[in-house]
């Protein structure tokens, strides 16, 4: 049974991950419009990623017998000035993430929930994936700059991403 601390904790994360897919999806749709479809298609994967973050999360409010209750999401930015502006931003969000969810992981060690750290481990190693993965995207658009080919072979880079569902999707579908 989770306390009423973590689970309010959790549920707020719930709505952070929402967030975060939602912001993912604005990105898509921004860069759709400009017409590069790799960047587009780079913030499409990175929305259902975060989807399936809180879906996670919300299995494991219920497997631990909580509940579930979805928020409001805010407004999220509608419009970036290039990609390596989205890319900045992104980075600067998933470091804010990587706090919400070491937050979490402290909560649950002073609460002594051991199954809530346990299931937060898997975001932390996820968490340094992600900003390693924006670390990398920043210097790749820092090092093209405005060459139009460079931009081009990026973008053609960006659109290969695929989806692939997190383990901890994966292993509950068994």
């Amino acid at each position: 049974m989770l306390t009423n601390k973590v689970q309010d904790a959790l549920n707020a994360q719930i709505n952070a991950e929402f967030w975060s897919a939602y912001l993912y999806l604005s990105m898509a749709m921004h860069f759709e419009a400009e017409g590069r479809a790799g960047v587009a298609n780079w913030f499409h994967i990175q929305f259902k990623e975060e989807q399936a973050h809180a879906q996670i999360f919300m299995n494991y409010v219920n497997q631990r017998g909580g509940r579930v209750e979805l928020k409001p999401i805010d407004a999220v930015p509608t419009s970036w000035a290039s990609p390596l502006d989205a890319f900045k931003a992104t980075l600067e969000h998933e470091q804010k993430v990587t706090s919400l969810i070491n937050e979490l992981f402290a909560l649950a060690e002073a609460e002594h929930d051991y199954a809530t750290r346990d299931r937060l481990t898997w975001f932390i190693s996820e968490q340094v994936e992600e900003e390693d993965n924006c670390r990398q995207l920043i210097d790749k658009f820092r090092l093209v700059g405005d060459n139009g080919m460079g931009l081009y072979m990026l973008d053609n880079e960006l659109a290969a991403r695929t989806y692939t569902e997190p383990a901890p999707l994966a292993s509950s579908a068994e």
